[in-house]
């Protein structure tokens, strides 16, 4: 790296200014960087168990709150993946320990949406939509936190977007979930709702 731009970390080490927060699963494969292919100091990083954005926990939402106050990024990216241990694990009947309480909330949502999980085919299928609309719901979780609700208040300019990772091929795909003002975000509930019902 510092033959094509030799003053690269010394500009690294005297501030950062991404445009981006990722929030994404805590799989060593799912690494951030390497999937949008951008550079260290340009994309801001939390990662937990399942890509879970919880208002109780401070971390996520310190996180959060850093990224919008400080670094003044304009995206916010929640990127799951296909194959996650984590949903997984959240509607297997089994008990895991600890993690089980951290899962509750992918369990709700699967219970939301059971009528139309259980008219999918094969249980591959019924995971990988739960880990869709996990995304979804993770997106509006963020969407509704305090800070980025104060942002959009104040008029800065910031989105919250829904991608979700492929283990088997390496691409992402946008859920076309992106919101970037509360009348956005009643525009996803009305279309989670429609979803939910069928």
């Amino acid at each position: 790296m510092t033959k094509e731009d030799p003053d690269f970390f010394k500009r690294l080490s005297e501030a950062q200014s991404p445009e981006y927060l990722w929030i994404g699963c805590s799989d060593s494969r799912v690494p951030a960087n390497e999937i949008v292919g951008l550079l260290p100091g340009e994309i801001f990083v939390h990662r937990n168990i399942a890509n879970l954005v919880v208002h109780t926990d401070f971390n996520c939402m310190s996180v959060i709150e850093f990224s919008v106050k400080v670094l003044k990024v304009k995206h916010i990216i929640v990127c799951g993946h296909y194959g996650c241990g984590g949903v997984k694990a959240s509607i297997d009947n089994t008990s895991h320990g600890l993690i089980d309480n951290w899962l509750y909330s992918i369990r709700n949502i699967y219970h939301r949406n059971k009528h139309r999980m259980d008219a999918l085919q094969s249980e591959e299928e019924r995971h990988n939509v739960l880990c869709e609309l996990n995304v979804m719901q993770q997106v509006k979780n963020v969407a509704h936190s305090h800070v980025v609700q104060d942002a959009w208040a104040k008029g800065q300019d910031l989105t919250v977007h829904g991608w979700i990772y492929s283990l088997k091929d390496g691409l992402v795909n946008d859920l076309a979930i992106d919101i970037h003002s509360p009348e956005d975000l009643a525009d996803e509930y009305r279309v989670l709702a429609t979803m939910e019902d069928n």
